[in-house]
């Protein structure tokens, strides 16, 4: 109970100050998504969180307006995605502002909502789509307890993963490192993974 309490205080002395002190980039990145297509400068999609319920996920839309239509149509750009890292390297949808709000992780910003909410935390395990986690359970089911791990736990912005190299780590490997961070519930390891985030934010380092 105390690590839960002192999490959720953390997140939203977080999410707050991050929120006041970073509205400036708030509104310069909205605009120039805007300015570049006239499309939302926000991209939400379902994402499963906590005891696997879905929820509203919130990023800075780095892709062209119409991005998970193409993903879903496009065969051939699916099973890349849903295969390795669940990421595709040089991506024709992500558009010029959004190779560089990736590169910062600036697109991650509109998150702290969700923190705020309580819906997410600061830290925690990625946020998994719901057909990744279908595909991947139905492939992998020796993976089942690991996933449950993960989903026991809130997910995050940043977190064990995200420090550790990002897409540069197989999913088969990251799943296993969120599950470990699932089962630690240390109050320690979250500030340490916290300070961690600026430097592997500056280096980009697995970013795509």
């Amino acid at each position: 109970m105390f690590y839960e309490q002192t999490k959720r205080a953390m997140d939203l002395a977080i999410s707050l100050v991050a929120l006041v002190i970073l509205s400036p980039v708030f509104i310069v990145v909205a605009i120039a998504i805007f300015l570049q297509d006239g499309g939302s400068p926000l991209y939400s999609h379902e994402r499963v969180g906590l005891k696997r319920q879905e929820f509203t996920f919130y990023k800075f839309r780095s892709m062209v307006k119409n991005a998970d239509a193409i993903l879903y149509s496009n065969r051939e750009l699916y099973e890349k995605m849903r295969s390795g890292t669940n990421k595709v390297k040089d991506d024709f949808r992500v558009t010029k502002i959004g190779k560089f709000i990736r590169k910062y992780s600036i697109d991650e910003l509109p998150q702290l909502f969700n923190v705020l909410s309580g819906l997410m935390s600061f830290v925690g395990p990625r946020a998994l789509r719901p057909d990744e986690l279908k595909k991947y359970e139905a492939e992998n089911p020796q993976e089942t307890p690991y996933l449950d791990k993960v989903l026991s736990v809130k997910p995050g912005i940043t977190g064990y993963w995200q420090v550790s190299g990002r897409s540069k780590i197989p999913f088969d490997k990251r799943i296993r490192m969120e599950a470990e961070y699932a089962g630690i519930k240390s109050i320690k390891f979250d500030i340490i993974i916290i300070l961690k985030t600026p430097l592997a934010v500056l280096r980009a380092e697995g970013a795509c």
